[in-house]
């Protein structure tokens, strides 16, 4: 099974850098030529029953990932859970949904006319979690939901793909501290998302993040072809619990401002 969820991430990572080509650079930057262990791979969607979140989650469910937790963003309106795999190696994927029924009618019913393009059966698809975008928008659509919602509209543009990859901190050979890699990334002339402060979280709460603001790609619209925010990289470092291992699950607080790397504004 591990061999399926490596060949699964496989896919995800390559889909990833086909619009974020900061990431492999930076992966090679901070594994000084070797591979890094992922921390964790985050995924959007909307909170309806043909591509909820437990649609996502099911395939990861069958490859033998397990749910762990659950978070709230009232701000963004937003659930979210995250799932670990048995073998720690494996990345974490966290999967947040949006509460479409919490916007304007105006904003459903984009969001419904989307949803409406796409088959039933959608989630059952093998390739689901890297098939993209599975329908038509117009750049006024997305205009219109991204005045609301940047999550919403960055969904819609950009479809079923990996938001993010997170390095782990923890596993570099040659780095220990947040504040060395965030060094190392702006003098490589790479900017971060400052929302919160560059590092958000901290070792009383058991985790640091920090990331990368989104590289940009050109994304085709039923109307025009305009150019984009796509998707990001983090940087995650985890502290050991009273028991010695170490945490393993997310800061609802830092997570929220981890969103914005993505905006296009």
């Amino acid at each position: 099974m591990a061999a399926q969820v490596t060949a699964l991430f496989n896919e995800i990572w390559e889909q990833y850098l086909s619009v974020t080509p900061s990431a492999k650079k930076i992966h090679q930057l901070l594994g000084n030529g070797n591979d890094v262990i992922n921390d964790h791979v985050a995924y959007r969607t909307f909170n309806h029953p043909k591509i909820n979140l437990a649609q996502l989650a099911k395939g990861l469910l069958a490859l033998g990932y397990t749910e762990c937790g659950q978070y709230d963003f009232s701000a963004k309106k937003l659930d979210a859970k995250h799932f670990e795999h048995a073998d720690s190696t494996m990345p974490k994927v966290f999967i947040s949904e949006l509460r479409v029924e919490e916007f304007s009618s105006e904003v459903q019913d984009i969001i419904t006319g989307l949803i409406a393009q796409l088959p039933e059966d959608v989630s059952d698809r093998a390739d689901f979690l890297y098939a993209g975008r599975l329908w038509e928008i117009s750049s006024k659509d997305y205009d219109t939901l991204l005045n609301v919602s940047e999550y919403a509209a960055w969904l819609a543009a950009w479809g079923y793909r990996a938001n993010h990859f997170t390095v782990s901190i923890n596993h570099l050979a040659n780095y220990e501290d947040i504040e060395v890699v965030n060094a190392t990334l702006k003098d490589a002339g790479y900017a971060l998302n400052a929302n919160g402060g560059e590092i958000k979280g901290d070792e009383a709460v058991k985790l640091e993040q920090s990331s990368t603001l989104a590289d940009k790609a050109p994304v085709d619209f039923s109307d025009k072809t305009m150019e984009i925010p796509s998707c990001f990289y983090e940087f995650a470092k985890r502290y050991p619990l009273a028991s010695g291992e170490l945490y393993t699950g997310f800061v609802a607080a830092s997570a929220d401002k981890i969103f914005d790397s993505t905006n296009a504004k």
